[in-house]
């Protein structure tokens, strides 16, 4: 799956979620790979989403599949206007690395950088990442 694909993104899920017209196929889901940006209702979720729309919606992008998730979505790794989504995602401090599913280390050192500048979400006191706000710990 690693041909590069070139593609209109045509609507914006949230920070990490996008879909995306190549060619004559059918709208294709896609979910920027090795991150993973607050969710809608979470804190900074609107702000990821805004972020993502304005590197990528209505713009060519350069989509570059790597596997299919269980919920038939394409991960890949996307360049909008040259800039790659992915990273500015987490340089910006609008996603977190991902780092469950993580093989590019220059995403991690973003993050840091991020953390360390308090840039985005790491501007507040106690950020929660994604995968634990979707399934909070079991208190007992």
């Amino acid at each position: 799956m690693d041909a590069v694909l070139l593609c209109l993104v045509v609507a914006i899920t949230d920070g990490d979620t996008l879909r995306a017209r190549c060619g004559e196929s059918p709208e294709m889901v896609i979910r920027l790979a090795e991150i993973d940006a607050p969710e809608k209702r979470q804190a900074f979720g609107e702000r990821s989403r805004q972020h993502l729309a304005e590197l990528c919606f209505q713009k060519r992008a350069e989509i570059q599949p790597k596997v299919r998730d269980r919920y038939g979505r394409t991960i890949a790794r996307v360049t909008c206007d040259g800039k790659d989504a992915n990273a500015e995602q987490v340089r910006t401090g609008m996603a977190w690395a991902y780092t469950r599913y993580l093989t590019d280390a220059s995403i991690k050192k973003l993050e840091q950088d991020a953390r360390g500048d308090r840039r985005g979400l790491w501007t507040d006191a106690a950020p929660v990442a994604p995968w634990d706000w979707r399934h909070p710990p079991k208190r007992g």
